[in-house]
């Protein structure tokens, strides 16, 4: 993420400190910030690596400060980040871990979900109950309907063919796995995607109680 007026450069989460260097240098980047959604390794292990090379700042939620990497600045749920001209929110979203956050950006009309949501699914509930995700999940349904979710790992397909034994005759969701398949034989991303589309189409965000929505994940656990 790129806030063109004062320049400031950040990565969410840090799976490979010198992949996302490389990257960087191939656009003529400098990387000032990283924030990060939780405490796996997938999404820190590149921390400390890219804050002694670029002096990067590492924003984190305070409930895991001491699980964070190079942690310099602690947010609570529902404080805002300065980053630049963007307001950054943070948004607590426990479930997949108990420290689990978001990032909601008005300006950007883009919310950085980690592991929480991802495209016709959710992250499995490692450390929360199915009563954490069912609200997480509703505080990012909340967002406006044409915000943009850019969740952390393509799943989608495995997604896609698990949200069809869920809602088989969902429509919008047919639709969306096709969409999905053409991308994919491409080799091109299905993220990001929108709250709009996540609310026609993932189980997940459709389930009514947080009893059904631990139903789910249990079924999708053994999918």
């Amino acid at each position: 993420m790129v806030e063109p007026k004062s320049g400031l450069c950040a990565t969410i989460d840090t799976p490979d400190g010198k992949q996302i260097a490389a990257e960087l240098d191939r656009r003529g980047l400098r990387l000032t910030h990283i924030f990060n959604t939780h405490h796996h390794y997938d999404h820190v292990d590149g921390n400390l690596y890219l804050k002694e090379k670029y002096g990067a700042t590492i924003v984190g939620a305070q409930i895991d400060e001491k699980r964070i990497p190079g942690i310099d600045i602690m947010l609570a749920d529902g404080e805002i980040f300065k980053f630049g001209a963007y307001d950054v929110h943070l948004i607590h979203t426990p479930g997949h871990t108990l420290g689990h956050c978001a990032y909601y950006v008005p300006d950007e009309k883009s919310v950085f979900v980690g592991d929480t949501i991802f495209v016709m699914g959710c992250g499995r509930l490692f450390e929360g109950t199915p009563e954490q995700m069912f609200a997480s999940i509703a505080k990012l349904a909340s967002l406006p309907r044409e915000t943009k979710i850019y969740c952390a790992h393509e799943y989608t397909l495995s997604n896609a063919a698990f949200a069809k034994t869920v809602e088989p005759d969902n429509l919008d969701l047919q639709a969306a796995v096709k969409t999905a398949k053409s991308l994919r034989t491409k080799v091109l991303p299905t993220v990001p995607t929108s709250i709009m589309a996540e609310r026609a189409t993932n189980p997940f965000m459709r389930a009514k109680t947080a009893e059904k929505l631990g139903e789910i994940r249990k079924a999708k656990d053994r999918f």
